[in-house]
């Protein structure tokens, strides 16, 4: 082992950054229990979100159905279609800006702007999935409460006033009659999870699971209502779990510490800060820095990297990708230096294999609290959507290697990833033909 790779190595281990600093089965464990006291209603940093919606055995066919999509500064209107063999037909789609966005809105103009855009299309269904990206409180009518708005939507009137009811309320005013309109409204990690059951397949799965990891991370799966203590609904049914896994309480190291206490929100969201796109290019970043003040990358790389400013999850993915690049930022501040370019491959390479390491802890968790996927033949089907999953070099790698290791190998359960397109559009439909 060369000098540099054994100092790089040391200085990974004494900080806890390393994949190797995580006990996965500590974790695990850790995170099962998290998940029955949120579903207890004890205290929990995972709130497991009821959300009063079903995976249906079957999809009913050639039943259009409305499907409006608020999601980050967009807001999206269609209609969908599934033929016989469960494809879906998109048609009508429309996008425009959310209201909001650009100046703040009263409650009464942002109900009137999804009205708009909602009338040309309701006469050709009764129907309607919304796919509501914020967050939001899922009601046993299927309606949704917005709870905050990200810091793009402004529009403090909304706060607590039920999203579906208040549209239904102004298409009356209108003069539209909605007595048989039915809406369901659901988060788009649920809509990647009932999006799983839209893609024709010839595997008999056991269970689905939704799963994003994009700027932010949220998994869903499904539960027994019998598990879920603070319902009290002891009906022999399930529904679908919103976990909110991305406020996991988690922090491997004193690093980490340090890097949570400079977010806003310090005692929230530690695995989303540990392992999305919005995060992991800061974090490695004070890693760099880390780095920097120990005299394991040089000074002429300490020059050149202030000059740069913050690396984001592209720029080091970047690196990671391509490290002979000189039109890359982090390849350039290596240039002349063998040792530096070394020693920061190994840094980024290592924050990426603990992230995809935590990535199959959440999953793996999930996998297990959801009793699916003991058959071999019929294995849960786990629909993952974000482009930090699927684009930063090696994190699916990663993530797929250790829940080879921890889940199938162990554990005996199986899994199986797919990625379908416009997982929020089918998820929403599906669940506005189940209401």
């Amino acid at each position: 082992m060369s000098d540099i790779v054994q100092k790089t190595t040391t200085f990974l281990r004494s900080w806890g950054i390393d994949p190797d600093s995580v006990d996965m089965h500590q974790l695990l464990d850790t995170f099962l229990s998290e998940m029955e006291n949120g579903l207890g209603g004890r205290e929990s940093s995972l709130k497991m979100i009821p959300t009063y919606t079903e995976v249906i055995g079957s999809l009913p066919t050639e039943q259009p159905v409305i499907v409006l999509d608020a999601g980050g500064t967009n807001f999206r209107t269609c209609l969908v279609t599934f033929d016989t063999q469960g494809k879906a037909r998109i048609e009508d789609f429309r996008k425009v800006s959310m209201p909001g966005v650009k100046q703040e809105v009263s409650a009464a103009q942002f109900f009137s702007a999804f009205a708009d855009e909602v009338e040309r299309l309701i006469d050709k269904s009764d129907r309607i999935g919304f796919c509501f990206s914020y967050a939001a409180a899922i009601t046993s009518d299927h309606d949704g409460i917005p709870l905050v708005f990200s810091k793009e939507i402004k529009a403090p009137e909304v706060i607590g006033k039920p999203v579906a009811a208040n549209l239904l309320d102004e298409l009356e005013r209108r003069g539209h009659d909605v007595s048989r309109k039915k809406v369901a409204v659901l988060n788009d990690t649920v809509a990647t999870l009932l999006a799983g059951q839209s893609e024709a397949s010839d595997i008999p799965y056991s269970g689905y699971i939704g799963f994003i990891l994009g700027t932010g991370t949220n998994t869903a799966y499904v539960e027994q209502n019998n598990a879920i203590g603070k319902l009290g609904l002891f009906d022999g049914r399930s529904q679908i779990i919103n976990i909110e896994s991305g406020n996991f309480d988690y922090c491997p190291s004193k690093l980490d510490r340090e890097f949570f206490d400079s977010t806003k929100q310090p005692a929230y969201y530690h695995l989303e800060k540990m392992i999305s796109g919005a995060y992991l290019g800061p974090l490695s970043s004070l890693v760099i820095q880390k780095a920097v003040e120990t005299g394991l990358l040089s000074k002429t790389f300490a020059e050149r990297y202030a000059a740069l400013g913050p690396v984001s999850t592209t720029v080091m993915s970047n690196y990671l990708e391509m490290p002979f690049n000189e039109e890359y930022a982090l390849v350039a501040c290596c240039s002349g230096n063998e040792d530096d370019a070394i020693a920061l491959w190994m840094i980024l390479e290592a924050l990426i294999a603990r992230a995809g390491k935590l990535t199959a802890a959440n999953l793996a968790a999930t996998v297990l609290k959801s009793g699916a996927g003991t058959d071999p033949r019929r294995p849960v089907c786990i629909n993952a959507d974000g482009t930090t999953f699927y684009k930063t070099e090696f994190l699916k790698k990663y993530t797929e290697y250790y829940l080879q290791t921890y889940l199938q190998d162990e554990r005996k359960r199986y899994y199986k990833f797919v990625r379908i397109e416009d997982s929020p559009t089918l998820g929403a439909a599906i669940a506005g033909l189940s209401v």
